[in-house]
């Protein structure tokens, strides 16, 4: 099990990381979209989804609409995401791997075997294309391991998810498993397996809830929101 002081640490740091890469990365986002070209502007349905958030089509509205799922949905969500590494990095530095396409190494404190994990954000991060990848990878690790007389096998390689439930996976996580027979294990297994921590799953969570509870940017978006829908661009679509 995770001894008291490397798991305050990764708590810790689990809250600096939020705070400093995804919460400030997703207010620096959030600014650039004043600039009306960073949105592919549907003619056919701004009008309607203004009307189908606020009941009026007032610039305002119209600015509303268009923001609201850029910064509640897909900026943050592809922030997340594309910060695993510096979450690897910045939080889990004391199991980091020098293998190639491992993020860390660990002992499973529920089997005792030797983890070669590679890292994910959540159950639906990964595409098609991703399998094959991650699957050589894996490959070339146990490859290597066999030169240098190591034995490894399928339950060395795993890919841990860091939030989520296992029923949420989507067909890409499955087919590794399935088909090339790596386990994908996911949130609160995952957290139980790193750390030996049955709650710490709920922990970490709370941890980034208290380190966000006093963070209020909604002064900065009605600032953005105002700002486009004064551009020439929003006050002329009818």
């Amino acid at each position: 099990m995770l001894n008291i002081k490397n798991r305050e640490k990764i708590l810790i740091k689990a809250k600096e990381w939020f705070i400093e890469t995804i919460a400030k990365n997703h207010i620096k986002n959030t600014e650039k979209l004043v600039d009306p070209a960073e949105f592919n502007i549907n003619p056919f349905l701004t009008v309607y989804l203004a009307n189908f958030l606020t009941g009026n089509s007032s610039p305002e509205s119209i600015a509303k609409a268009l923001i609201y799922p850029r910064v509640l949905g897909t900026s943050i969500t592809t922030s997340f995401g594309q910060n695993m590494q510096s979450f690897t990095s910045n939080v889990l530095d004391i199991f980091g791997s020098t293998a190639s396409g491992i993020d860390i190494e660990f002992i499973d404190q529920i089997d005792g075997l030797k983890k070669y994990c590679q890292l994910k954000a959540g159950p639906n991060t990964i595409n098609k294309d991703d399998v094959e990848t991650v699957a050589g990878h894996f490959k070339s690790v146990i490859n290597l391991a066999k030169t240098n007389n190591l034995r490894l096998g399928f339950d060395n390689m795993i890919i841990g998810i860091i939030y989520g439930e296992e029923a949420d996976l989507n067909s890409h996580y499955k087919r590794i498993t399935k088909q090339y027979h790596f386990p994908v294990i996911t949130g609160k297994d995952f957290w139980h397996r790193l750390t030996g921590d049955e709650s710490f799953y709920q922990d970490l969570a709370k941890a980034i809830d208290e380190a966000v509870k006093n963070s209020d940017y909604s002064r900065e978006l009605e600032k953005v929101v105002t700002t486009l829908a004064n551009t020439d661009e929003i006050r002329n679509i009818k």
